[in-house]
């Protein structure tokens, strides 16, 4: 008992002698100590090029410019795509990310407060400055902003990326809220998402053809290349309307016998004729049940829409003139889809299917586990596995790996040369061509 008594008291009297010379400046080891405590697991251990610790939890990633723009809550954070040191810092409330590796500009402003400013990407020094704007829109290929100066009365703008001038101003007439922040939501299509990859990942996506701008019970729908509104509807009360690509779909839910029968017609603006029409296909614009109530956007991406016909089938439509472009059987799966591909997982779980539209044809397969999650992006088509977890990146075209990490992070952003993979407050970068030793 002595001995113990013994070895506390110089165990106390280490800790106070450590407490003195940490407090007097002669040595400070808690510095160390709480560093070597907080260390990070690896995300993507031997083939992430980077990690670096982040401000917290990022609401979007974005690869642009040759820098990771990070949005927070309150900040915005880029860094190098080469090495993942910080390039800049900035508070803000809100960001979007415009245009390519050319002219890349990040679009920052704060709540509640009108105008917004167009920041570069690699220094964070600002280009341009509004006042008066109270919503933007930023693509690969344009920024839009919105003013409405008066109850009703309100302006749209397009701008290059890093134009000085606006390409045109239109007035939008009808427009009885206000929509505020980067990227409000607009009547077009939906993506499918996934819990392990970010659905905003594959980053900013060309200017449609048309847009479709809500507002006082209407849809302006706006020509984007000649800067003018084109039509206006107005749905009813058992309609949906979404602005896809070059067509304007009304989707109609009729509830009857204790069940909900869909209609789609598709018109084409400014003469607003029919295209082509389809009855008994549902969009997923309603949520299940019989009240037919939409309170979705058509599920797709770009200018597919995805569709369940009425024994279950699951279908790929173009919006432009109605083709089927493909029709699966019960069971199967449409993970992901954009104008280019589909990811299709088999009735059985078991096999992923990379169809392309261009070849009407499965263009590759690939075994997968059952719950695997998907995504299609510009530069990749990204798997997230679970048991074992993992990432993988592979050729939209092809199939073929293009990096393969095992993790369990979630997947922020694909660009041309790779992806960010956040976990926690950590994020590293996967470059293509990466993969685990076997």
């Amino acid at each position: 008992m002595a001995s113990g008594g013994s070895a506390k008291g110089y165990a106390l009297v280490g800790v106070v002698v450590i407490i003195v010379l940490a407090t007097t400046g002669v040595w400070n080891p808690f510095p160390k100590i709480w560093s070597w405590i907080n260390q990070s697991d690896p995300i993507a251990e031997g083939v992430a090029s980077w990690q670096t610790a982040i401000g917290g939890s990022p609401r979007s990633v974005t690869i642009t410019g040759g820098a990771v723009v990070v949005e927070y809550r309150t900040s915005i954070e880029a860094y190098g795509i080469t090495a993942g040191v910080q390039l800049w810092k900035s508070d803000a409330d809100w960001a979007g990310v415009a245009g390519g590796a050319t002219d890349a500009v990040v679009v920052v402003g704060r709540l509640l407060t009108k105008g917004y400013e167009v920041l570069d990407p690699a220094t964070g020094a600002v280009r341009r400055r509004d006042t008066q704007a109270t919503a933007v829109w930023t693509y690969a290929d344009a920024v839009l902003d919105l003013r409405c100066p008066k109850a009703g009365e309100c302006e749209l703008s397009a701008w290059e990326p890093r134009g000085s001038t606006p390409m045109w101003t239109i007035g939008t007439p009808g427009i009885g809220f206000v929509l505020d922040a980067a990227n409000p939501d607009l009547p077009d299509t939906r993506p499918l998402s996934s819990e392990r990859i970010d659905a905003r990942a594959a980053g900013p996506r060309p200017l449609p053809n048309l847009l479709g701008l809500p507002g006082d019970g209407k849809i302006e729908v706006i020509d984007t290349a000649q800067g003018r509104v084109v039509q206006t509807r107005t749905p009813g009360r058992d309609q949906r309307v979404a602005v896809v690509g070059s067509r304007v779909l009304t989707v109609t839910g009729e509830a009857r016998d204790g069940t909900c029968y869909y209609s789609v017609i598709a018109h084409d603006p400014p003469n607003g004729r029919p295209v082509w029409a389809r009855d008994a296909l549902n969009l997923r614009t309603a949520d299940n049940g019989s009240s037919c109530k939409q309170e979705h956007d058509p599920a797709g991406g770009d200018e597919v829409v995805l569709g369940v016909d009425p024994v279950g089938r699951p279908e790929l439509i173009a919006a432009h003139d109605g083709r089927m472009l493909w029709r699966g059987d019960k069971g199967q799966a449409v993970l992901a889809v954009d104008d280019r591909y589909a990811l299709i997982r088999t009735e059985d779980k078991r096999t992923l299917v990379g169809r392309s539209f261009g070849r009407g044809k499965v263009a590759w397969r690939r075994a997968v586990t059952p719950t695997v999650q998907a995504a299609l992006t510009p530069y990749a088509a990204v798997l997230a596995e679970q048991k074992p977890a993992k990432v993988i990146a592979l050729s939209p075209g092809t199939g073929g790996v293009l990096a393969e990490a095992r993790t369990d992070a979630k997947v922020f952003a694909v660009g041309p040369g790779g992806l960010i993979l956040v976990s926690g407050r950590d994020m590293a970068y996967l470059p293509f061509g990466a993969s685990p030793a076997r």
